[in-house]
């Protein structure tokens, strides 16, 4: 079964920093492109930050841009999300998500998702 396992959320004050991790497992993850998604209430998701693990490229929402720093750990089948200097609007319940094909990804859509972790970043 494919499983995307995100962690690392949490309650942090602004300017503090914070890591997500995603933990894959049941398909062959150095094949695959993964992206951080994020929905706020109220809100359309939109990408945080996607990597291509076919050719190591990254992509970041203007919005984090300088502040979040996205990473692969291909031995351990894990993505990572730095993220330094939240801001109160960083708030948002996070996903990761999977796909083979990196332009799905950039659609919002993807064919594995994660359950999601809290980031709550209070002023």
């Amino acid at each position: 079964d494919v499983q995307l396992q995100a962690s690392g959320g949490g309650l942090v004050q602004a300017g503090e920093s914070l890591r997500l991790s995603c933990a894959a497992s049941g398909f062959t993850f150095d094949e695959y492109a993964i992206g951080w998604f994020r929905q706020a209430p109220g809100k359309e998701r939109e990408a945080v930050s996607i990597i291509s693990n076919t050719d190591g490229s990254i992509y970041y929402a203007d919005s984090v841009k300088g502040r979040f720093t996205m990473s692969s750990d291909n031995a351990k089948n894990t993505v990572y999300l730095q993220m330094n200097s939240v801001k109160p609007e960083d708030t948002s319940v996070y996903y990761c998500a999977a796909d083979a094909v990196l332009n799905i990804l950039y659609t919002g859509r993807g064919t594995y998702w994660g359950q999601g972790t809290q980031v709550t970043v209070s002023s």
